[in-house]
């Protein structure tokens, strides 16, 4: 049987393009000789669609975009995803399925077993778990048919009571197909591969694998669908950050030396222990946490995966130009040059704005940075600005001395000169804040910490220096001297930010440890990190949650970004 794999990116809620790009694809994969296409989780709508669920007139619009690709499958089956309703009167009204279409006909639904409900996922707020579990017999196979997190309940700490694919192995299919919606993070590759080759190694059958590819707000989906014959060697791997496509022959993917049904999947000498979350329990050295944060492979990804959230999230809004206030700074370079590669240097304004402590080097490294990358540039000195607002103030400042108010009405007067030139002339404010700084509260609201969409938000400032290099990696883009310089907000005489911050190696060590592997004040001390800055840097955290609160969308690289995905009360007294 020849299977078609479509790896595409959907707009959440666009049901006419995201069903003529399923259409199309199925029309192509027809002249190919394909017998079945297979796309990815909750196709028809797009992953995820959140609340949108709850409205009839939503899912009203997925069973007509489900019933308008039958019409095309008269001669080649298709595997979509789609939301499907629940008969039942008990459980939730939705189940998250995937539709077998052929022959004009709605030949099975099959209904997503293991909800995740961590993280960035919700599904268990809408989604009702499966009650039965069949094969899906086509064309004298039988396909064990699964979607997404279905795989992933493997080991000896498995998160959920029951494994739907030990539930199919009972009817003896021949073939497994996942349907997925896998966000991406920087090592979230490689926990994929393994968990679809244990799955081969356990159940001793081929596995078709199709992911998501996109980027949806905060949340990317990297692609890099998968093809594993019965022996557990990787057939196929399709694009990263990119659509793609691939034809496959299942007579390919069966072996005569397969592994049967309830081998141990530490057969293979090279298999991974399989942990409920695998990526937070692989760096258990702490002097290799910022080589492994800053690698090149990781760096080289995470370019990937920011370029990808910027462009998709301009694209899919209706939006051309961005702006973003250039200090000369390594962050608001990193994310200017970001930009420019996204959506082109000439839809890319910088705004520089030197006050009485900015340095003269910070603007003439701003300058060069954005002759480098030919993008539009102009200066607005804050000055005059600045000194105004003192000037209204002065009744109420009275004769106190200059202090953190004064230094965040710098930060505010910045923000405000932004906001003024994106309202006149409908650009989108990038913010240019990077994760140590927003873990920590070292910005200021409605000032620097303004913006539509955080480029940096889930990136730690030693990565952002990685990813600096990584951007000259063929040449200079971003002069040398940003890189180099110590790093400074430059709202008072002489001021660098380890006047206030511990010097960035140390924090976005701890920082690695409390956000994204949870681990309390007491681990992280024994790691040998002095405890006076242990607690100090997790009270700095957790007291600055209500500036997170109100932050807008970061794009999502790590395991644990800051958003959506971490849910921690603001008038907490954990730590603070």
């Amino acid at each position: 049987m020849k299977i078609y794999l479509a790896q595409q990116n959907y707009h959440i809620g666009d049901f006419e393009s995201n069903t003529r790009r399923i259409i199309e694809a199925l029309k192509r994969a027809e002249e190919e000789g394909a017998d079945l296409a297979v796309f990815t989780e909750l196709s028809v709508c797009g992953y995820p669609p959140r609340d949108f669920l709850e409205f009839e007139d939503f899912i009203l619009r997925c069973e007509a975009a489900v019933d308008e690709i039958r019409m095309h499958t008269a001669h080649i089956g298709v595997i979509i995803g789609a939301p499907a309703r629940n008969p039942r009167p008990q459980g939730k009204d939705l189940f998250n399925a995937a539709w077998l279409l052929h022959e004009k006909e709605v030949k099975a639904v099959v209904s997503k077993t293991l909800l995740p409900t961590y993280d960035v996922f919700d599904e268990y707020r809408y989604f009702e778990s499966a009650f039965e579990w069949n094969v899906v017999p086509f064309k004298g196979h039988r396909i064990a048919l699964t979607i997404c997190e279905d795989l992933w309940n493997l080991g000896d700490n498995p998160l959920y009571r029951i494994c739907p694919m030990d539930e199919l192995m009972k009817q003896q299919p021949d073939l497994m197909i996942n349907i997925s919606a896998s966000p991406f993070d920087y090592d979230h590759d490689e926990d994929r591969k393994e968990v679809v080759r244990q799955n081969v190694f356990k159940y001793g059958l081929p596995m078709l694998y199709c992911n998501a590819v996109g980027s949806q707000t905060e949340i990317v989906f990297d692609g890099g669908s998968l093809v594993y014959d019965d022996a557990g060697s990787l057939v196929k791997e399709l694009g990263y950050f990119r659509e793609d496509y691939c034809m496959v022959d299942t007579d390919a993917l069966v072996s005569g030396t397969k592994q049967r049904s309830g081998s141990s999947a530490n057969a293979a000498g090279d298999a991974l222990p399989m942990e409920k979350d695998m990526r937070v329990n692989r760096i258990a050295d702490p002097e290799k946490i910022i080589p492994y944060l800053t690698s090149s492979h990781n760096m080289g990804q995470v370019h990937a995966a920011l370029i990808m959230g910027i462009r998709d999230y301009f694209q899919k809004m209706g939006f051309r130009q961005a702006i973003l206030g250039s200090s000369g700074g390594i962050d608001s370079a990193v994310t200017l040059a970001l930009a420019c590669e996204s959506l082109g240097p000439e839809n890319v304004r910088a705004i520089l704005m030197p006050s009485t402590f900015s340095t003269g080097h910070s603007v003439e490294d701003a300058l060069q940075l954005s002759r480098n990358l030919a993008n539009p540039h102009d200066i607005i000195p804050i000055k005059g600005v600045y000194e105004s607002f003192l000037e209204s103030l002065s009744p109420i400042f009275g004769d106190s001395p200059f202090g953190i108010a004064e230094e965040n009405l710098q930060s505010r007067t910045r923000g405000n000169l932004l906001m003024a030139i994106a309202n006149k002339f409908g650009y989108i404010l990038l913010n240019t804040s990077n994760k140590s700084e927003l873990a920590t509260g070292y910005g200021t609201l409605y000032g620097d910490m303004a913006g539509g969409l955080s480029v940096l938000g889930d990136v730690y400032k030693m990565q952002v220096y990685a990813l600096a290099k990584y951007i000259n990696r063929e040449r200079e883009i971003i002069p040398e001297n940003i890189i180099t310089k110590a790093p400074s907000a430059e709202l008072r005489p002489n001021q660098k930010d380890s006047d206030s911050l511990p010097e960035y190696d140390v924090l976005d060590k701890v920082l690695f440890q409390y956000i994204e592997k949870r681990q309390g004040p007491r681990e992280i001390i024994a790691m040998g990190i002095d405890e006076a800055l242990v607690r100090r840097i997790l009270r700095m955290v957790n007291a600055n949650e209500y500036k997170r609160n109100q932050f807008c969308p970061i794009i999502r690289v790590s395991s644990k970004a800051f958003g959506v995905g971490r849910r921690m009360p603001i008038v907490g007294k954990y730590l603070v």
